[in-house]
């Protein structure tokens, strides 16, 4: 799992009952958007993520509607086992 992936499933764990819109998970991992969205895409193809596009017509909202993510409870879970196959690691090279 790459840093940037971490990054990403960080922000959205933070506050798991919370959604995101792809500008504030940007804005949260300082993540380009050649970066972020393929990393929501296969998140949210893995079912670790789902998204839904803001109700609402763009003229009427005054710009574009903004697509929404939050991480699944599949997600939560893998991350968490995630993180602890790498505690370990870093524990060493921190501690090391």
């Amino acid at each position: 799992m790459s840093s940037q992936t971490l990054k990403v499933l960080g922000a959205l764990c933070s506050s798991p009952r919370d959604e995101l819109s792809g500008a504030d998970i940007a804005r949260l991992t300082n993540l380009h958007s050649g970066t972020l969205y393929p990393i929501l895409l296969r998140l949210e193809r893995a079912e670790w993520l789902r998204s839904r596009w803001e109700s609402g017509d763009p003229s009427e909202l005054g710009r574009p509607r903004r697509r929404f993510y939050r991480v699944t409870a599949l997600g939560a879970k893998r991350t968490r086992e995630a993180l602890r196959e790498l505690r370990p690691i870093f524990r060493r090279f921190v501690w090391g």
